[in-house]
């Protein structure tokens, strides 16, 4: 196995031998590295061999989360045939008296909406400064899932595929394929997609037609209506609506696989994307709490039923 030096050195190393050191959690303390290296590391192994930079913003609040020393956070990037990794953080709450309640939480499918992964590292910041509110949780994260996409500022991926409208279709896109393994493995009991539209007027959510979707949503709706309105239009995006909940959504969105029984709970929550990053980041990270918090005294009633 090369050195990290080789690495740092060499960016054009196999991502064979990339991979190896992306899962080595321990990295810190097999390579003698100080506390600021990791993340210029790990940036490096991202961009290794290709020309991708993602947005300053997103670059910048994935690095100090990765620098983050936290006994619940953990980190790992499995590459991609692209040149690039899907960039994965799994954070494990305290402990609870039921299962942990495993949670995929997915952003940045779409490039143009940098708001979802600034969402995504926010709420991995607050976790760590406050883990109790991800008690009984162990939460996947996936802020990046299109970077070239970020990178470039644009709703599609590099070969011009929109990513949202392939999964489950025998997608060629490596990402999907890998997120569809993830989504088979992983077995989310609940599935969480931040998203911004630009021709909405205000908040909005798809609550594909079941009910407990809905009663997760509308409580998302209204922690997020704290820092930007709701859109209240009887038709958005094409589908009928119901101050701001959806029933319906387009074929081909990330979601559970189909024979997964019990179904997870399935959430896209949307912000307006004309309104600054900035509120729209908050009122994700609200949102997302909101659903954990819901969620939570739905398992407590569930249990003294």
């Amino acid at each position: 196995m090369v050195s990290p030096s080789q690495i740092l050195a060499s960016p054009q190393e196999s991502w064979h031998q990339i991979a190896d050191f992306r899962s080595d959690l321990a990295l810190r303390t097999k390579c003698g590295l100080d506390k600021s290296l990791p993340c210029r590391f790990v940036d490096r192994l991202n961009h290794a061999g290709t020309s991708v930079r993602l947005p300053e913003a997103i670059a910048q609040a994935l690095a100090e989360v990765r620098s983050t020393v936290s006994p619940h956070l953990s980190f790992t990037a499995p590459p991609l045939a692209t040149g690039c990794a899907l960039e994965r953080y799994d954070f494990i709450g305290p402990k609870a008296a039921h299962d942990f309640i495993r949670i995929g939480l997915f952003t940045g499918i779409h490039g143009d909406e940098p708001a979802g992964p600034i969402a995504a590292t926010r709420l991995l910041a607050q976790l760590i400064r406050q883990p109790h509110l991800a008690t009984g949780y162990h939460l996947t994260v996936y802020p990046t899932i299109n970077p070239h996409g970020l990178a470039a500022g644009t709703r599609h991926d590099e070969a011009g595929f929109d990513l949202n409208r392939e999964f489950w279709k025998e997608s060629s896109r490596p990402v999907v394929k890998l997120l569809e393994q993830e989504l088979r493995a992983a077995r989310f009991q609940g599935i969480i997609a931040l998203h911004a539209d630009d021709t909405c007027e205000g908040l909005y959510g798809y609550a594909h037609g079941r009910l407990l979707n809905e009663e997760l949503l509308r409580p998302a709706l209204r922690a997020s209506g704290q820092h930007l309105p709701m859109d209240q239009r009887p038709l958005i995006d094409g589908f009928a609506a119901d101050e701001g909940v959806i029933h319906f959504c387009f074929p081909g969105v990330l979601s559970a696989p189909a024979d997964q029984h019990p179904a997870p709970f399935d959430i896209i929550l949307e912000t307006p994307a004309k309104a600054p990053d900035d509120l729209q980041a908050a009122a994700m990270v609200d949102g997302v709490l909101a659903i954990l918090a819901e969620y939570r005294r739905f398992i407590a009633f569930g249990g003294d039923l």
